[in-house]
């Protein structure tokens, strides 16, 4: 692989890797309502001053459980970007270097990725801009220390502000509310304990099997809004780790790489913003940075010094690319087991578009461990 074919399997992996941590997360979240709608089922045979208690006792529960699990998935968060973001600026410093020529590539600084980091992103307060402008003090570290640190001081928000600790706090106080008032509403309109189970969380079950859009397309209303909202939060700010990741190593090389890449090509749904940012050529800190949305896949390749023309030249092609490896390649890049869907949406889409279909379709998962071992251990996953 060279250019921009790495960035682009190292995409569909993130995709993959957010996919667990998403799905970990949504069935945390989807036991709370399980649990309540169990609860709810045995009100119906008690006195009416001893439902009414209990039903206030189960509502009471759920607003408590919801606020355990927003807690317990930011501490998992936490864990899990603090990984991410090491892995992910050793990646793009080693795609720096293959870029380079080689005695230019012998200068690539390494980077220390401060154990702040993590904590910082799920709970500094947001500024303005977001991960687009770096902290003075980051912007005029002296080029002499081989290694630098990422501090609290460069925090990550979200797109539209909302850290992750105020993104998963609103979440689940909006969704302990809503649960409520569709129980309360239903009971008023005379509706069956059964009815109301049924509203709520659909044809859901506990370790319900398939993808992530299985289990949302299985859940009601207290679980499928919420389980897209759960995977959207992640997915984004997967993203916007590996981002800042690849903007730290450019930072530590300025007289490597001056511009980036802006690409977008990996979305059926691309936005209009990241369709018309794609393949544009950016100077550091002067330009616009992915994800620029909730859901974004967009990312960002740093164009090593000298070889601006050479890459504003380069055709998004990699679904033609992939099309044209051998079968350990495919199978490598796609994952066991999905060479039939590949070769279904390329006969169906044609091989560029196919690349775009299968990565929204893929919900496959990867650990952070599987990730280190696909790219520093030469161990395909």
């Amino acid at each position: 692989m060279s250019k921009l074919q790495e960035m682009y399997r190292n995409a569909i992996d993130l995709n993959r890797y957010s996919n667990g941590i998403s799905r970990r997360l949504i069935r945390a979240y989807n036991d709370v309502v399980l649990d309540a709608v169990d609860q709810l089922r045995g009100i119906d045979e008690l006195a009416s001053p001893v439902k009414a208690a209990r039903l206030r006792a189960i509502l009471a529960q759920v607003n408590d459980s919801l606020s355990t699990w927003s807690a317990t998935s930011i501490d998992e968060i936490t864990r899990e970007f603090q990984g991410l973001a090491v892995l992910q600026s050793e990646f793009s410093a080693e795609q720096l270097q293959k870029a380079l020529p080689a005695g230019a590539a012998r200068t690539v600084r390494t980077v220390e990725i401060s154990p702040s980091l993590a904590q910082a992103i799920v709970t500094s307060q947001p500024t303005a801009a977001g991960v687009v402008d770096l902290s003075d003090s980051f912007l005029q570290i002296a080029s002499d220390p081989i290694t630098f640190q990422l501090t609290v001081g460069q925090q990550v928000s979200l797109p539209n502000g909302e850290v992750l600790r105020e993104a998963f706090q609103n979440l689940s106080s909006r969704q302990s509310e809503l649960f409520s008032l569709s129980v309360r509403n239903g009971i008023l309109e005379g509706q069956s304990i059964e009815s109301i189970v049924r509203s709520v969380k659909g044809r859901l079950n506990r370790e319900q099997r398939g993808s992530i859009d299985t289990i949302i397309a299985a859940g009601g209303q207290s679980t499928s809004i919420p389980n897209n909202q759960i995977r959207a939060i992640v997915r984004t700010s997967v993203n916007q780790v590996s981002v800042a990741a690849d903007r730290i190593v450019a930072a530590d090389n300025p007289d490597l790489t001056k511009k980036y890449r802006y690409t977008a090509t990996l979305d059926t749904k691309t936005s209009a913003i990241c369709r018309a940012l794609d393949g544009e050529i950016f100077v550091h800190g002067k330009g616009p940075y992915p994800p620029q949305h909730y859901n974004c896949r967009s990312r960002y390749v740093n164009i090593p010094s000298g070889l601006e023309k050479e890459f504003k030249n380069i055709r998004d092609d990699y679904g033609e690319w992939l099309n044209d490896q051998n079968e350990a390649t495919k199978k490598d890049v796609l994952g066991p087991g999905r060479l039939a869907m590949w070769d279904g949406l390329v006969k169906k889409y044609g091989a560029n578009d196919a690349i775009k279909k299968y990565v929204k379709k893929d919900g496959s998962e990867l650990t952070l461990e599987q990730l280190r071992s696909r790219y520093f251990s030469g161990q395909a996953s």
